[in-house]
C-alpha cells in the first residue's frame, strides 16, 4: 500500500536539487522523477514549486548493482563481505585512492575550465557521477552512448556508467553523424552523453527524428547553448548537475539506514559487459564488440612488463579516449599513481617540450610525423650541420644494427639453426665494427641527438600501437636513442595481445605475447596449424578476447571459434627459436606482415602485400599518403597524395622549374613523384607502375581515414574508382 510521506530532513538536500532541477528543465508536469533510492519515488506537485513528496511503496525494492571495491564503504556491514580484489574495472579507484591519494591523477589543460585533480578527488568524481545517473533513473544494463573526446570528464562519464552496472557505448565526436546514429540504434542506447553543445547540435536534426532518446548528459559547456527546439520536452543536464545530484544522493544513502535496507544489492560481476566498441575498421559497417570488466582487468593486471611505470610517471595522451588502446592504457597507468596529461594533435608539439612525459602512448602516424619534423630541421640547417647530422645519423644505424646481431636481437623466420662456429664469427665481428664506430655514436648523442630529446620529451619509452610502425621509423628513434615500443591487438582482444618489452625491444616485431595470451598461426586454405617461421592467418586465445559481436551471432562465430581462437584477420608468423646466432634472443616473437584483407591479387594470379610498399614510398618527404591498388590488374598503381611544398622544393632544386617559381605543373609533378616512388621502393618484391596524383588529403572529416588515424582503404578506392580504372587504359 502506497503512503505518502512528507519529506524528513536527511532528504531535505534532494528537495533544493530537484527544485533547481525541474526550475530550469523543460519537463511537461505532472513530472514522476525517479532517483535510486530505496523504494522511494520523488513526485513534483503541480502548482508548486518546490513542494515534493516521496511515495514510498513497502513491498518493492531497489535494485542497487554495484562495483564492490569502489562502493565498499557504502554496502551492508559496510561492505566487511567484500575482498580487495578487482571484480570490476571501477574498482581499480578505491585501490589508487589508497595509495596515491593526493598525487595528481589528470591535467586538462585545454578545456574550459582546465582541470587538474588528484586521485582522491577522481575516485569521488566517479562516485558522485555514478550515483548522479541513478538518480536520473539509469539501471543497470541499461546501454549508454558516451559520444565526446579526451577529456578527464570523459574518463569520469565512461567510469562513473561502468559503475552503475550499465553499459557504456562510446564513440568520438569527429564520426559522421550517420554512423553516430547506427551505433546508437543497434546498440539499443538509452541515454546519450555528449562533449559539448556545438557538437550536439550537428547531431540533433538526424537524432531527434531517427532515435529515441530519454535524456542527455552534457559534459562540457552550457545548456543554453544547445538547439532548443532539438532538446523541447527531452531532459537535459549538465555535469555538474549531475555530480551534484549524486553528492546529495550518496550523503543521504548513507545517512538513511532505512535507505540502505531497502535496496537489493548485486555485485557486478567480471563476466558482465562493461562496454560496447564499434569497431572503427577498415572495411565495411561497425561491429559493436563486446568487452567484458574481466577483459579489460587482464589489460589492467599484465601491461607491467611491457611499461614498467613507477609513481609519478608522466603519461601524454592524444589518442581517442574512447579507442580500445588508449582506453586500457589510461586504466593500466592510473593503478601505477601515474600523471595522465591530455593534449592534442595541435598542441603535441609543445606539449612534448613542456611536459617532458616519460611516456607517450600512440599510434605510429605520430611518431612518423616527429621523424619528418627532425628530417626537416636536419634538411633546412647549414650546409655543414645538415653534413655532420646525416652522417651521424649513418654511422648510428649502423652502430645499432652490429649491436643488435651480437646482442641477439636481429630477428629471421629462418627455421634453420646456424651453426654455432659461423653464428660466433658473426657476432664478434659485428662487436668489433660496434667497437670502433661507438665513439663517433657517443659523439653524435652529444652533439646532435640530446637536441632532440629535449625537443621531444618521451625519457623512457614512446608506446606504438594501432597500426603497422615502418621499419625506417623504428630504426632511426633507436639509432637516436628514444626508445619506442611497438605492440600489436586488435578492439576484439581488449586490445593487446603482444607487445615488445624494454628488455627485449625487437624492432621489425610486435614483440612477445602478453601473460596468459596464446598465438597460433594457421594456413588460411586448410586451416593446418604452421610451424615457427611460417607464415599465414595469426589466431589469439586469451583472457582477454571478447565476449562477442552485439546482436550478430554469425560475425561473433566467424571470428571467434568453438575453442577460443580469434581470427585476427592479420598475416603474420612467429619467430624460431634458435640457441645461438643473431636470432637468438628473438625466438617467439611475432611479426605482423598487414591485412589478409589488404592482399592484392593481380590477374597473373601473384598475391601482394601493399604495405611493404607503401611504408618504403612513405619515407619520400614528398609522398604524404600512399595507397597501392591493382586489384586483379596486371601491375601496381598507386594513388599519391603529395607533399606540395617538398615537392616544390625538390623541382626546384633539380631545375625542372624555375627558382621563382610558386607551382609546378601536374604533368611535372606526376614524373617527379614517379621517380621519387620508384627509388624508394626499388628493393620492394613489387614495383609501382602508373599512379594518380590527388590534391585532397585523406582526412577524419573526409570519412577517408578511422578516428585512430588509419586509411580506408575501401573507401579511397571507392572515391577514385574512376580514375583507377583510367590508369589502367
Amino acid at each position: 500500500m502506497a503512503t505518502l510521506l512528507s519529506l524528513t530532513s536527511s532528504f531535505d538536500n534532494y528537495n533544493y536539487s530537484l527544485h533547481r532541477l525541474f526550475s530550469r528543465s523543460k519537463f511537461p508536469c505532472p513530472i514522476t522523477f525517479a532517483p535510486k533510492l530505496p523504494g522511494v519515488r520523488f513526485r513534483l506537485s503541480p502548482g508548486s514549486k518546490s513542494r515534493v513528496f516521496c511515495e514510498s511503496k513497502t513491498k518493492e525494492e531497489q535494485i542497487r548493482r554495484c562495483s564492490p571495491l569502489l562502493e565498499k564503504t557504502s554496502l551492508p556491514s559496510n561492505g566487511a563481505l567484500v575482498s580487495d580484489e578487482w571484480k570490476a574495472v571501477p574498482d581499480i579507484w578505491r585501490s589508487s585512492a589508497e595509495k596515491y591519494g593526493d598525487l595528481v591523477a589528470v591535467v586538462d589543460p585545454y578545456h574550459d575550465p582546465p582541470s587538474t585533480m588528484t586521485y582522491r578527488q577522481l575516485e569521488q568524481e566517479i562516485l558522485d557521477f555514478s550515483e548522479g545517473l541513478r538518480v536520473i533513473g539509469v539501471k543497470p544494463e541499461e546501454k549508454i552512448a558516451l559520444f565526446a573526446d579526451n577529456s578527464c570528464r570523459w574518463l569520469v562519464a565512461d567510469q562513473g556508467i561502468m559503475a552503475t552496472g550499465a553499459v557504456n557505448v562510446v564513440r568520438g565526436s569527429r564520426s559522421a553523424v550517420e554512423e553516430l546514429l547506427h551505433i546508437y540504434n543497434h546498440s539499443e542506447s538509452v541515454g546519450l552523453v555528449v562533449d559539448n553543445p556545438d557538437f550536439f547540435n550537428n547531431l540533433a536534426g538526424t537524432f531527434c527524428s531517427k532515435a529515441t532518446v530519454r535524456f542527455i548528459v552534457l559534459l562540457w559547456g552550457e545548456k543554453s547553448c544547445l538547439a532548443s527546439d532539438a532538446t523541447q520536452g527531452l531532459p537535459v543536464f549538465s555535469y555538474k548537475e549531475i555530480i551534484e545530484f549524486g553528492r546529495e544522493s550518496r550523503a543521504a544513502h548513507i545517512n538513511s539506514h532505512d535507505a540502505r535496507q531497502g535496496c537489493k544489492y548485486e555485485i557486478i560481476d567480471s563476466e558482465d559487459i562493461a562496454t560496447i566498441v564499434y569497431t572503427s575498421g577498415t572495411t565495411g559497417n561497425p561491429k559493436g564488440v563486446m568487452l567484458t570488466h574481466k577483459n579489460l582487468l587482464h589489460q589492467i593486471e599484465n601491461l607491467w612488463d611491457v611499461v614498467p611505470t613507477k609513481t609519478g610517471d608522466r603519461f601524454l595522451s592524444m589518442l581517442p579516449s574512447w579507442h580500445a588502446y588508449e582506453r586500457a592504457c589510461e586504466y593500466f597507468i592510473f593503478t601505477g599513481g601515474a600523471e595522465q596529461v591530455y593534449t592534442t594533435v595541435r598542441n603535441l608539439k609543445d606539449d612534448l617540450k613542456n611536459y617532458q612525459p616519460q611516456y607517450l602512448v600512440s599510434v605510429p602516424l605520430v611518431y612518423e610525423t616527429l621523424y619528418r619534423g627532425i628530417q626537416k630541421q636536419i634538411s633546412t640547417s647549414s650546409t655543414i650541420r645538415k653534413l655532420i647530422a646525416l652522417s651521424f645519423l649513418r654511422v648510428s644505424l649502423a652502430y645499432m644494427e652490429l649491436k643488435r646481431i651480437y646482442e641477439g636481437q636481429y630477428v629471421t623466420g629462418n627455421p634453420k639453426q646456424p651453426s654455432y662456429l659461423v653464428s660466433m664469427l658473426d657476432c664478434l665481428w659485428a662487436r668489433i665494427i660496434a667497437v670502433i664506430l661507438w665513439p663517433l655514436h657517443m659523439l653524435a648523442k652529444k652533439l646532435v641527438y640530446e637536441k632532440i630529446h629535449s625537443a621531444i620529451g618521451i625519457s623512457k619509452a614512446g608506446i606504438s600501437g594501432g597500426g603497422s610502425l615502418p621499419v625506417h621509423i623504428d630504426r632511426f628513434f633507436e639509432a637516436i636513442g628514444v626508445t619506442v615500443q611497438n605492440g600489436y591487438g586488435l578492439t576484439e582482444s581488449s586490445p593487446v595481445v603482444a607487445a615488445r618489452r624494454p628488455y627485449c625491444n625487437v624492432l621489425g616485431s610486435v614483440g612477445h605475447p602478453i601473460q596468459h595470451t596464446e598465438f597460433e598461426i594457421v594456413d588460411s586454405e586448410t586451416g593446418e596449424v604452421l610451424p615457427p617461421g611460417s607464415k599465414g592467418i595469426v589466431k589469439v586465445r586469451g583472457p582477454q578476447v571478447m565476449k562477442g559481436y552485439y546482436k550478430n551471432p554469425l560475425a561473433t562465430k566467424q571470428a571467434l571459434d568453438d575453442d577460443g581462437w580469434l581470427d585476427t584477420g592479420d598475416i603474420g608468423w612467429i619467430a624460431p627459436h634458435h640457441s645461438a646466432g643473431r636470432s637468438r634472443r628473438c625466438g617467439g616473437v611475432i611479426v605482423i606482415e598487414g591485412r589478409a584483407k589488404d592482399t592484392i591479387v593481380l590477374s597473373s594470379g601473384e598475391n601482394v602485400e601493399p604495405l611493404e610498399i607503401e611504408e618504403a614510398a612513405m619515407r619520400s618527404s614528398l609522398i604524404q599518403q600512399i595507397v597501392v591498388v591493382g586489384q586483379d590488374q596486371r601491375r601496381l598503381g598507386a594513388i599519391i597524395v603529395p607533399n606540395k611544398d617538398e615537392v616544390l622544393q625538390a623541382a626546384k632544386s633539380s631545375s625542372i622549374v624555375d627558382p621563382d617559381a610558386v607551382d609546378i605543373g601536374r604533368d611535372k609533378m606526376t614524373g617527379l613523384l614517379y621517380e621519387e616512388l620508384s627509388r624508394w621502393t626499388s628493393k620492394c618484391s613489387f614495383q609501382v607502375g602508373p599512379i594518380l596524383v590527388v590534391d585532397e588529403p585523406f582526412t577524419i572529416d573526409s570519412g577517408l581515414m578511422t578516428p585512430t588515424m588509419k586509411i580506408r582503404r575501401d573507401r579511397v578506392v571507392a572515391q577514385y574508382k574512376e580514375e583507377i580504372a583510367n590508369l589502367y587504359k
